[in-house]
């Protein structure tokens, strides 16, 4: 490098030229400021005569008025009195302890707070059309016999609920012998009403509208997210958002939008991962996020990170903003550029390298609605996510040559591919494919629509065998396939039953494709079985052990027993015109979110994902 040198001459006689302005404008502002000065602030006394700028005042002395006099003493009276006071105060300020001064000082910082948010207020969110809205509520099965035991499920629902708010109200679940709530580490601890969230669009179309004003007014009032709590995304994405959104457009009441919205922005951070694939769980209010310490390597779940497509779909669409739907899209396309063994879908990824965990594949618990939302991306598109539906054939067609077996006695069933052999074991999880199969049957490529609504009737079958060969004759956690056994677990810790809703919302997906009366049949049995063995005094409770006559409760009624297990049984024995699935899709809470008929509207931040 070379350094110039500048003639010192040039530097210096500019430099006092410059300087020598200065000064001037210096003066010149100086008698400005106290022409105006004089002219503005000044006292002005009309007793006086004006003269020379009123500059009369300071140049001739003047005798006070009595009342002048008197307005000053006053003044130094104040004054004084302020004083005192303040050095009271302080006085009684050092006596406190440290922890009453910390105590004030948060109360303060608190009140600053509120006031701020009184004063700016949440955002208004955009105007959009709202979805077309068809068969909120009613459904009247038509015959007395039918009605007759959707009202029987209506009061297992109306019992569920009413001790729920009696013994368990604000807690996220309950525990109906104990008669107290009950919380998992799912929800962090905190107490954020899961149950009355998750329940709301049940109450909402069995007409439990008192019921249901009151969920809405304990989260107008309580629902906070700013919370010290560790959440499962995937959790409070489909309870949460989903019971959250479902509620808003069945009701059209905006603070259930307004909540949604407060909290999908919480778990955005989640997705601050090398790769954009989230991590399990999310702190709501410092939005550190980490994975379960027991999946595979620090991995994220298949099941967890592929179940977030159809909420954040809705969110961008009711808020503009296109951060919801770019990260589920990008989850979309890291996963169409990794290698799949065998074209099968391992449930672990990690988010740091972005490579597989172990090659585990399951249609039941880690996989199973990763798959779902697939299929019902496309339906919620009114059809036009063609590149989902893709996605979902080719997924399940891998499915179909590795994981679908018959077994020796004829029954078709799921297995698990594990290190590259398959387990002849099938999760009441899983039993929700049959309704799957059935729901994207239509639309199957190369005319298959007939193969996959069979495929879903025999696996209808195979999980009614389940609960049918056991002696309460509700369901097993999960049941093998070999060696004589079939459909029925082994292990003890697989004997349980927590008031699960696949196998029925399965029922109901073959009833709708069908109307075959079996499924009706088989739904009205889990009713009676669940009524026998599983209902308290205090609610309902799983059972540990589904083979024994005399069972043991769990002492939990999980909140999706009142989102999902009583709703999908009430659709069971209501007319097709509730909820028809042309106009609805349900998220895997069974949240019913509407299609969106598109048309010429383009989601904001998709147009960046070409």
């Amino acid at each position: 490098t070379t350094l110039t040198l500048i003639p010192p001459y040039s530097s210096s006689s500019a430099t006092l030229r410059l300087s020598e302005k200065f000064i001037l404008l210096l003066i010149l502002s100086a008698f400005i400021t106290l022409c105006f000065g004089a002219f503005f602030f000044l006292p002005d006394n009309s007793k006086h005569k004006r003269f020379d700028f009123g500059l009369e005042d300071v140049l001739i002395p003047h005798i006070e008025s009595e009342k002048e006099a008197r307005h000053k003493e006053s003044l130094r009276d104040k004054i004084r009195a302020d004083h005192e006071r303040a050095l009271q105060e302080a006085k009684e300020k050092l006596r406190k302890s440290k922890e009453e001064l910390k105590a004030e000082i948060q109360t303060e910082k608190t009140k600053v707070v509120e006031d701020l948010k009184k004063k700016d207020g949440p955002k208004p969110l955009p105007p959009v059309p709202m979805p077309k809205l068809v068969g909120v509520n009613d459904g009247d099965p038509g015959d007395p016999d039918t009605k007759e035991k959707r009202d029987k499920i209506r009061e297992m629902m109306k019992h569920a609920w009413d001790s729920y708010r009696q013994y368990g109200w604000g807690h996220n679940e309950l525990k109906p012998i104990a008669k107290k709530g009950h919380s998992t580490n799912i929800f962090g601890n905190s107490q954020m009403g899961a149950t009355i969230v998750d329940a709301l669009d049940t109450l909402y179309i069995m007409g439990l509208h008192d019921e249901f004003k009151d969920g809405q007014e304990w989260i107008k009032q309580n629902l906070d997210f700013s919370v010290n709590a560790e959440v499962s995304v995937f959790e409070v994405n489909i309870r949460f958002i989903g019971g959250l959104l479902a509620a808003y457009y069945l009701s059209g009441q905006e603070v259930f939008k307004v909540k949604a919205v407060q909290l999908a922005e919480k778990l955005l951070p989640a997705f601050n991962t090398p790769t954009g694939i989230p991590w399990a769980m999310v702190n709501l209010k410092s939005g550190v996020g980490r994975n379960w310490g027991w999946a595979s390597a620090g991995s994220s779940i298949l099941a967890e990170f592929g179940t977030l497509h159809m909420e954040f779909v809705h969110l961008t669409y009711l808020t503009g903003n296109p951060a919801y739907y770019q990260k589920v899209m990008h989850i979309r396309k890291l996963l169409a550029k990794m290698d799949r063994p065998n074209g099968l879908y391992p449930n672990y990824l990690n988010p740091r390298t972005g490579r597989w965990g172990q090659h585990h594949t399951s249609v039941g618990g880690l996989g199973d609605s990763f798959y779902e939302y697939l299929l019902k991306a496309w339906l919620m598109s009114d059809k036009t996510d063609t590149e989902a539906r893709k996605t979902y054939d080719d997924a399940i067609e891998a499915i179909e040559r590795h994981l679908i077996r018959k077994s020796n006695g004829g029954l078709t069933f799921i297995g698990e591919w594990k290190n590259g052999h398959l387990e002849r074991k099938m999760g009441h999880l899983t039993c929700f494919a049959g309704g799957m199969f059935a729901l994207g049957a239509d639309g199957s490529p190369d005319d298959k629509a007939g193969h996959y609504l069979q495929l879903g009737a025999e696996i209808a079958h195979t999980c009614h065998e389940s609960y049918d060969r056991t002696v309460l004759k509700l369901g097993p956690e999960a049941f093998k396939f070999d060696s004589g056994l079939e459909a029925v677990a082994v292990r003890q810790n697989e004997k349980y039953y927590i008031l699960r809703p696949e196998v029925i919302e399965t029922y109901w997906y073959m009833w709708r494709f069908t109307h075959d009366p079996k499924y009706r049949q088989w739904g009205w049995e889990a009713v009676q079985a669940i009524d026998k063995y599983c209902r308290v005094s205090g609610g309902f409770s799983g059972v540990k052990d589904v083979y024994s006559s005399n069972p043991t409760y769990d002492d939990v009624q999980q909140s999706f027993f009142l989102a999902e297990t009583l709703k999908y049984l009430y659709l069971l024995f209501s007319s097709d015109e509730l909820l028809p699935l042309e106009n609805w899709v349900f998220n895997t809470e069974a949240h019913p979110l509407p299609v969106l008929h598109l048309g010429n509207i383009t989601l904001p931040g998709s147009e960046t994902q070409r």
